[in-house]
């Protein structure tokens, strides 16, 4: 089923009307606006335009749908009428037009599970094995519930990171600006001092302005090399698995931020496995998706060995005992969840433990960045002070003499 956007006139008052309409095709939609009183002028499938832009669907977007759903749901509101609802009240353009194609769906029979899994560029696997799971258990409501509070503390952590990432990145901005300005500003001027007087550059003088020279003689082929480096390292990790192997690599091994993304995998695999147990997916099912949602293909080749260990017959806990990346509080609450016959309430204290200790990481991170990239600053700019006001001063003195 395809949207379509048209301008039509009425049939009566001959009033100019805007809308979007869903069909089969471009054929099918005018047949559907004239059935419905209108004359049409304009029908454009939906991403046919310039570019083929289609309107995006964000994470809010996401779970401002998802928790609406739970409550109208859960509210006594039949599926197809709730569908509706949120269909009128969502502002995204993008997310009202995937939740009436998920509603069309739904009213031509198909399972909340397949409707979803029309758009699975949307909703990921562990949306979707939830939602078949809230369907099949007659719980939909609270599966949609916990799905949106974990889109939530995912989206509040995923911000904090890029949050730490801020500052560091607005310092760095300073100091390129003010070493530009240094290089673009003052060093010329000092060496045209120096050609004035007939005296020689110090050394630390000759190395700041040959790199003035070449900047100011090949700024295009830095630029290009930037802005080639940039798509280059874009579409090798997103475009080929040896990139994307790099990437995430690099990400639970580089200083500082290593551990922090190595406990932010290990709560996302522990909470997803939470709700996926508590939900009631099967155990291999629950172990399997979960180990998708941690979004790191090294961690997941790990975890994988833990996944062919409980096809074996052995328990989580013992099959996630002594895994790569995996810490050792989740095996032992695992173990103790085991015993006690609540295992998803144990991942679930396992993954609180590792959020909570992210939140420390990360605001520890940003304490110390501060001072570090202060000393790095002042480190550069005395470098150019020391090539420029320095031979100035040393100039002005030998003239005195």
């Amino acid at each position: 089923m395809k949207r379509f956007d048209y301008k039509a006139k009425e049939k009566d008052s001959g009033k100019m009307v805007k809308g979007s309409i869903q069909a089969e095709t471009e054929q099918v939609a005018g047949h559907l606006l004239i059935e419905q009183g209108y004359i049409p002028e304009s029908i454009i499938e939906e991403g046919s335009g310039l570019f083929g832009k289609k309107s995006r669907v964000t994470t809010k977007d996401r779970i401002t749908f998802t928790r609406q759903l739970a409550t109208l749901i859960g509210a006594g509101l039949p599926l197809a009428t709730s569908l509706r609802t949120v269909a009128e009240q969502t502002q995204s353009k993008g997310m009202k037009a995937v939740v009436e194609e998920i509603l069309t769906s739904v009213e031509s029979g198909k399972s909340l599970h397949e409707a979803f899994a029309q758009h699975s560029d949307i909703f990921n696997g562990v949306y979707l094995a939830l939602i078949q799971a809230g369907e099949t258990s007659g719980t939909l409501d609270l599966a949609l519930k916990r799905l949106a509070d974990q889109e939530e503390k995912d989206a509040a952590m995923m911000s904090k990171i890029r949050g730490a990432l801020v500052y560091p990145g607005i310092i760095l901005v300073v100091i390129i600006a003010v070493l530009a300005f240094m290089m673009i500003m003052v060093v010329p001027q000092v060496r045209s001092l120096y050609e004035d007087m007939n005296q020689e550059l110090p050394g630390m003088t000759q190395f700041l302005v040959g790199i003035t020279d070449f900047f100011a003689s090949f700024w295009w082929l830095v630029l290009m090399i930037v802005i080639g480096a940039g798509f280059g390292i874009y579409f090798a990790v997103k475009r080929t698995k040896a990139g994307r192997q790099a990437m995430d690599s690099f990400k639970i091994h580089v200083p500082i931020f290593g551990g922090l993304f190595r406990k932010l995998y290990v709560s996302r695999f522990a909470r997803t496995c939470e709700m996926m147990l508590a939900t009631g997916v099967p155990m291999l099912d629950s172990v399997k998706i979960s180990i998708g949602a941690v979004n790191n293909v090294i961690v997941e080749e790990e975890y994988n060995k833990a996944l062919e260990i409980i096809k074996s017959g052995k328990p989580l806990s013992e099959s996630l005992k002594e895994r790569e990346y995996m810490l050792p509080l989740v095996p032992q609450m695992a173990s103790i969840g085991e015993e006690s016959g609540k295992i998803d309430e144990m991942l679930g204290k396992a993954a609180q433990v590792y959020e909570n200790e992210l939140d420390e990481q990360i605001n520890a991170i940003s304490t110390m960045i501060e001072p570090i990239l202060m000393v790095i600053m002042a480190g550069l700019i005395g470098v150019v002070i020391g090539g420029t006001l320095l031979p100035i001063y040393s100039l002005v003195n030998s003239v005195g003499t």
